[in-house]
């Protein structure tokens, strides 16, 4: 994957960059490997409204363990569509886009982790 830029159809201002991470991932809680992966994506959001964003690190659901669904929440995100979320223990962790909008079908069936809620590093891809 080479650089993707999505956009809000709805505000063109209102955009995120997405490029491949090139590094392998791993996210840690409690001394616990939740993922692990070297084909994880960063995505930039680019929102006037809001300010600088941080990165956001999406890895395949494929090398996520571990977690389940938070029963009964949702948002959207008119960038990139509808989120649930999953927990570890109970605790809300991470999120994924069940029901991306169109153009922002890249983000289906990878999760992000709250990078205050877990230890998320990166080192060089093997």
């Amino acid at each position: 994957m080479s650089e993707t830029i999505i956009r809000n159809p709805g505000n063109r201002d209102h955009l995120a960059r997405i490029r491949p991470l090139g590094r392998t991932v791993t996210v840690t809680s409690g001394g616990a490997t939740l993922a692990r992966s070297d084909a994880a994506f960063v995505l930039a959001e680019e929102a006037p409204r809001y300010g600088e964003l941080p990165e956001v690190i999406y890895i395949p659901s494929a090398d996520v363990s571990g977690l389940t669904p938070v029963e009964g929440k949702s948002t959207h995100c008119p960038l990139k569509g509808d989120a649930s979320y999953l927990a570890l223990d109970g605790r809300q962790v991470a999120w994924t886009y069940d029901r991306c909008i169109d153009g922002a079908d890249v983000l289906s069936g990878y999760i992000a982790f709250y990078a205050d809620r877990v230890a998320i590093e990166t080192q060089s891809a093997a």
